[in-house]
């Protein structure tokens, strides 16, 4: 006999297996659970806020409640737990009956978008039925998956913030800014719903994607009619499947996608010769007739030596200026795409790198994957859902965790407010240990009700990219400035008189390395400037 299929979107199904008794578990008399979400802190002192609406329209919003949800949970977790006896399922049929298959939950969140420092409420959730405060709780599990995308926005902003900082020192302004980090991660993430969420996330502070998934989300839970935006380009085996001789295959590349930004991998044998031999040789009238950029993507190697390599070569071949900031900018027919190995700690060498040689980073985009939408779990930020207050008996009680073991764990008590004071731009998370009152100062605001997103709480995307956008103190005047090590030499006297520049260390040979392959590759036009 074949088993029925169950509904992986049954919201009976959205919770961890303890959760199905803890109804059991509240004392007599209780009407009222009210808890929260935050950050407690971890890899940055701040936060992005960003992905509850999604969680709220795709799994709570409307009549997500119904009897045959109830029917198959009771199955279910009649074999999970070898008992028919714990499943909460005439608590259940009564919120069915009451509230029609919707949810009598209120949900306050700060607007998304915002960035505030870590250990403030975030999102608070209670019950607005008294007879069903088990409700409050069942829904931490879906509800604290926010930490995902607030996660990912987060760290894009942060590698946003670094990349701003080495175009405004390379170049005077943030040009492009939008453009200079691509998602690359579909493939490395979990899930389809890990690409969504995670997608549109990081679009939230750029605008260059090749994940699709990323554009679905943004549109269905956000109104956006494009949120990000990608060009033409090749992979490994639409260039090998042309031969050893790459020069057919980038040339069918040229004339493919004449009239557009067009990207192509250039490492499937050798890198060096294909930018100075190939792209700066055999095809170089057909770059420098291009309108749009030609961008090289390299895909192996160590990326800070590779990416200023690869930019010394094409510079020789095809051209270069120098800025007003006196780094180097290679002639606009030709750009530099870095795909493999980027982190965001892979990202500032890089950056520093360049700017050590002088060139500007102006003559980059980045592409990541993993490291930008996977490597990351609810710890990065330390993120809880923890409750504060209940009411017993009509009375309010504030509760709280304090174990002797970790301090950090410890939690709010009682009902919270967020204020902020934009002339200080300071944020406070307020503990009231009776229900505020309606006017006091609070920068949540309601998102849910009985199973309803208010109109004025649903957020379009372009709202929340405002939020977000950098100011410019952090990255005129960053607090963790990116300072690159920029000497006329680097003092390590291995190259002496030999220096390309004929007056001793030029600042290019690392401790020697660079020397032989400088006289190998004939560059001399770049170290002029």
């Amino acid at each position: 006999m074949a088993l029925s299929k169950l509904h992986d979107s049954n919201i009976l199904f959205l919770a961890d297996s303890y959760k199905i008794t803890h109804y059991l578990q509240y004392p007599p008399g209780t009407s009222f659970v009210y808890s929260y979400f935050e950050s407690r802190g971890g890899k940055y002192d701040r936060v992005l806020f960003f992905g509850l609406q999604i969680i709220i329209k795709r799994y709570l919003e409307g009549e997500v409640l119904t009897e045959a949800h109830i029917a198959e949970a009771e199955e279910l977790y009649k074999l999970h737990f070898g008992s028919d006896a714990l499943f909460n399922a005439l608590g259940w049929r009564r919120v069915l009956a009451k509230h029609k298959g919707r949810l009598p939950l209120r949900i306050k969140a700060v607007p998304e978008g915002t960035i505030l420092p870590t250990k403030n409420v975030l999102f608070s959730v209670e019950n607005t039925d008294a007879e069903f405060p088990w409700l409050t709780n069942w829904f931490e599990t879906i509800l604290v998956q926010t930490w995902y995308p607030m996660t990912i926005a987060t760290n894009s902003r942060m590698w946003k913030i670094d990349i701003a900082q080495m175009l405004h020192q390379t170049t005077g302004g943030i040009d492009m800014l939008p453009f200079k980090l691509h998602d690359f991660g579909y493939r490395g993430v979990s899930s389809v719903e890990s690409a969504g969420m995670g997608g549109a996330a990081h679009l939230v502070s750029f605008e260059g994607t090749d994940t699709i998934a990323g554009l679905v989300y943004a549109r269905n839970y956000y109104q956006a009619a494009i949120a990000g935006f990608s060009i033409p380009a090749s992979e490994h085996s639409t260039i090998t499947a042309w031969g050893t001789d790459e020069v057919a295959a980038f040339e069918n590349m040229l004339r493919q996608f004449p009239n557009m930004p067009m990207a192509c991998v250039s490492d499937s044998y050798n890198i060096w010769e294909a930018c100075k031999l190939l792209w700066g040789g055999k095809l170089k009238q057909l770059v420098q007739d291009r309108k749009f950029p030609l961008v090289v993507r390299p895909d192996s190697g160590d990326p800070p030596e590779t990416v200023v390599k690869c930019l010394f070569l094409l510079g020789e071949a095809l051209g270069f200026s120098l800025n007003a900031k006196g780094y180097r900018v290679l002639t606009p027919c030709v750009r530099l795409i870095q795909g493999d190995g980027i982190d965001g700690e892979t990202l500032k060498s890089i950056l520093r790198h360049m700017a050590k040689f002088r060139w500007s980073a102006e003559n980059i985009v980045f592409g990541s994957g993993g490291a930008l939408l996977q490597k990351f779990n609810r710890d990065t930020q330390k993120c809880a859902f923890k409750c504060s207050a209940v009411v017993v008996d009509d009375e309010v009680r504030g509760v709280y965790k304090d174990p002797i073991t970790d301090a950090g764990k410890k939690s709010k008590k009682g009902y919270l407010t967020l204020t902020h004071d934009p002339a200080t731009h300071t944020w406070a998370t307020v503990e009231h240990l009776t229900r505020p009152v309606a006017g006091e100062p609070d920068e949540l605001r309601v998102v849910f009700e009985d199973g309803v997103m208010p109109v004025a709480a649903v957020d379009d995307f372009e709202t929340i990219r405002k939020r977000a956008e950098l100011h410019e103190s952090e990255y005129t005047h960053p607090s963790h400035p990116l300072v690159p090590h920029t000497p006329t030499c680097l003092d390590c006297h291995a190259c002496n008189s030999k220096c390309p520049k004929g007056n001793g260390p030029c600042g290019l040979c690392d401790e020697g390395k660079w020397k032989q392959w400088l006289v190998d590759w004939n560059i001399k036009e770049c170290f002029k400037y």
